[in-house]
């Protein structure tokens, strides 16, 4: 099965190629690792600080074992994406597909397309499927999927602000999604409101959206809500908001009358848990995802393996819920 999976895909790399001529049975194995492979990465959004760090360390990869990458910017455009993932197959020039998927559920067909075609599917960041609360690949024939699972980045938020809200009765809490609507959000989102829904003192009194791209988004939402709310307790979202939030804040004469939990353990939140402007963050490790998946990307194409779910978390400190306590065990991936 390895030997006619990668003889297929060196026959849509060779136009050229036809039975009439013999060259088909002249075709080997060999001849397919001499001229390297081609590895299409279609991703959420180039300009994502987070993403930029994972490519890095996939073009590390790739570098030292002969593998091109094509970068796709979907711009966060789930139509433009799916556009992208289908001339890619179409193409017939890929040898792998890594997918940061924008719209999980809706790349299905896509990628069960792709692996019919032959072509090599690891799935990077964000899941692809229905279920949001495993790592686990939900498509037969994915060589891999690394990522932590979304609803389980919530239930670690909604961990955090539990301890955060400890003596605070009651406690009220601004939530901040990235891009409300989308799968990951909404997963996030459910994981925390299942956590904290024991906690009658808890409540969430204004909601944002800060986009993933940088503090800007989490300044406008910041001071959006400080027009309705100029009194709460608790601020959550990804890094890029929350250091936007804590711009506002200092400006409006309120920093560390906020606690501010941050999802994905930048240079900035490891900084700010450890001077105490923020409270805590969700840790985040794009260049182990990057890395692990074009690793995955090569086992499949050199081997055909499929390592399944890789979750890069498990084997962080304190189940990657980083405090004033334990701040000194992590190192920043990324968001310098």
């Amino acid at each position: 099965m390895k030997i006619l999976k990668k003889v297929s895909r060196n026959f849509r790399k060779l136009s050229c190629l036809t039975l009439a001529t013999g060259m088909l049975a002249a075709t080997s194995v060999a001849a397919v690792a001499q001229e390297g492979y081609e590895v299409a990465y279609l991703s959420a959004s180039s300009a994502n600080t987070w993403l930029s760090v994972s490519l890095v360390e996939m073009q590390k990869v790739a570098d030292g074992n002969n593998i091109k990458i094509t970068e796709f910017d979907a711009q966060f455009d789930p139509g433009k994406q799916t556009s992208q993932l289908q001339d890619v197959i179409a193409s017939g020039k890929y040898d792998g597909i890594i997918l940061v998927s924008i719209n999980g559920p809706g790349a299905i067909p896509d990628v069960e397309l792709a692996i019919s075609e032959g072509i090599e599917v690891v799935i990077l960041n964000q899941v692809v499927g229905t279920d949001l609360k495993t790592s686990d690949p939900q498509i037969e024939g994915v060589a891999a999927s690394v990522l932590a699972a979304p609803y389980r980045s919530g239930v670690r938020f909604g961990e955090l602000t539990i301890r955060a809200c400890e003596g605070i009765n009651p406690c009220e809490v601004v939530f901040i999604y990235g891009i409300k609507g989308i799968p990951l959000d909404d997963a996030i989102r459910m994981g925390f409101d299942d956590t904290i829904a024991d906690y009658a003192s808890i409540s969430v009194v204004a909601e944002g959206e800060g986009k993933y791209l940088g503090p800007d988004g989490g300044i406008a939402a910041t001071q959006d809500i400080l027009q309705i709310n100029d009194s709460f307790d608790v601020m959550v979202g990804a890094d890029q908001s929350m250091q936007g939030a804590a711009i506002v804040l200092a400006d409006e004469g309120m920093a560390g009358q906020v606690k501010l939990i941050g999802l994905g353990g930048s240079e900035a939140a490891i900084a700010g848990i450890a001077d105490g402007s923020w409270y805590g963050g969700v840790f985040g490790a794009p260049a182990d995802e990057g890395r692990l998946a074009m690793e995955a990307m090569l086992d499949a194409l050199e081997n055909d393996n499929q390592q399944g779910g890789i979750d890069p978390l498990l084997s962080v400190p304190g189940g990657g819920l980083i405090t004033a306590e334990n701040v000194e065990q992590f190192t920043a991936q990324w968001g310098g």
